[in-house]
């Protein structure tokens, strides 16, 4: 038996780097990295994770390669994909149990650099809170109903909030005052609020919402006034997205997604597949639009130009997709999953079956490889982000799942329960990692600060809590 093989390294969209090698069976992943970067030139050594029929890598390749029962006569395909250089710590206490809010925190989102947070409740109010202290910084009011949905802006300057009845605020985050007129427009409450990414605006200046009143309308902030209406749902938009490819992505409950042109509101296309409502998508460019210009170096940069922020938006955009079209996954009543190529065209990548309940929340990770989904059936599955292949189950939860956010080096995961806990899962080892307790009902809402610092929930009990590791 050889104790070489011949390899070919490849990046995630299939182009080969360097030439074919032979290398030992028994390399390693630390050598593997050597090698790599090697290859690459790169002046800084960057982790990388490796593949080979889908299986990671994990201590040689020859372990891996007999567990695959490769073939060693053909050359063989490693993939490989750069890690997040910075690692997340998993949070494991609460610092902060912030009253204030008088009925229960629907909604919670720190902004892009992880230095605000914004809870919304059923108290009619907003709220803002100070993360250096872990105190409350504003109160911010002026909806007469439910405050169901905030959302900061990409260069995290300006906060949008969405009420029961059916109007939006755009407050200023440094003052805590409103900026321009109510946006009105909406019959009925609103189910999702997304801003124009920052590598395509870096003004920041329209957002697009989705409603029970089955439309979407493109607001300009600025004027406070609706530019665009998106009808052509039969039912209640339950969630909408802003791409970075120019398409405003809308789900509904008449069981169809549709791909609208972001320039004049035009229909694309419209995907059909779902037997049920869809209630809830993510894009695998979620996060890199999230984070706009900011990232594990400039979360720490306060004041970038807006030239200097674009042209960083757009060299993270680029670099982190790659080759890579814009995917979509949709999840739904009917207790599937569907991934898309909605900027391609209208078929399925795959369909994902295994839930026994209603899907609540789906999302990619930020590296775009996997994608997570909170059920009703009290389980969390993860799927491969490029096929949508099961990857495992994490079991744990006593209650319905209705809440996941990731880290944003990828390897964690938190959700939130109407068990009354959030739990932090190990996506390697798909594993618990550590209980959340302290939340005395259901908990609504979480988030990961995208600096990776810090977790707020919120929920029934009207208590926001902010954990750290």
């Amino acid at each position: 038996m050889t104790e070489t093989i011949i390899c070919q390294f490849q990046t995630i969209d299939n182009e080969k780097t360097g030439p074919e090698l032979e290398i030992p069976k028994n390399i390693t992943i630390s050598q593997l990295q050597i090698l790599i970067n090697e290859l690459l030139k790169n002046e800084e050594e960057i982790p990388y994770s490796f593949y080979v029929n889908d299986t990671e890598i994990t201590d040689t390749l020859l372990k891996t390669m007999e567990e695959q029962k490769t073939s060693t006569e053909q050359v063989l395909t490693i993939i490989y994909q750069p890690q997040a250089i910075f690692r997340v710590r998993a949070v494991s206490r609460c610092t902060s149990s912030l009253a204030g809010h008088t009925e229960a925190i629907l909604n919670v989102n720190f902004s892009p650099n992880g230095k605000q947070l914004a809870s919304g409740s059923g108290d009619s109010t907003v709220r803002l809170w100070d993360l250096n202290t872990e105190t409350p910084k504003k109160t911010l009011e002026g909806h007469s109903n439910w405050v169901l949905y905030v959302s900061f802006s990409p260069d995290g300057k300006k906060l949008a909030s969405g009420g029961m009845s059916g109007d939006i605020i755009i407050w200023s985050v440094e003052t805590g005052e409103k900026i321009g007129k109510t946006l009105t427009g909406h019959s009925k409450w609103i189910t999702c609020l997304s801003w124009e990414p920052f590598h395509c605006d870096p003004t920041c200046r329209r957002l697009v919402s989705s409603s029970k009143d089955g439309t979407s309308r493109v607001w300009d902030t600025v004027n406070s006034t609706c530019d665009l209406l998106l009808s052509g749902h039969t039912k209640s938009v339950t969630c909408v997205k802003w791409g970075g490819e120019g398409f405003i992505y809308t789900s509904s409950q008449d069981c169809t997604i549709k791909v609208w042109s972001a320039k004049d509101g035009r229909l694309v296309r419209s995907l059909e597949g779902h037997g049920h409502w869809v209630n809830t998508m993510a894009l695998n460019t979620d996060y890199i639009i999230r984070t706009g210009p900011f990232d594990h170096k400039t979360f720490q940069v306060d004041s970038l130009s807006e030239e200097e922020s674009k042209k960083l938006a757009i060299e993270k955009y680029q670099s982190t997709k790659g080759n890579r079209t814009e995917k979509l996954v949709t999840g739904s009543d009917d207790f599937t999953l569907i991934l898309w190529d909605p900027t391609v065209n209208n078929k399925q990548v795959a369909r994902m079956t295994g839930h026994r309940q209603l899907i609540n929340q789906v999302c990619f990770s930020p590296d775009m490889r996997i994608i997570a989904s909170a059920s009703f059936d009290k389980s969390i599955k993860l799927w491969d982000g490029n096929k949508g292949d099961f990857i495992g189950t994490l079991f744990g939860h006593v209650g319905a799942v209705y809440q996941i956010s990731f880290s944003s080096d990828s390897r964690l995961l938190v959700s939130g329960s109407k068990d009354s806990t959030a739990k932090v899962w190990d996506i390697k080892s798909k594993k618990l990692l550590n209980d959340l307790p302290g939340h005395s009902d259901e908990v609504y809402s979480v988030d990961w600060s995208p600096d990776g610092q810090r977790v707020a929930t919120g929920g029934k009990d009207r208590i926001l809590k902010i954990w750290r590791f």
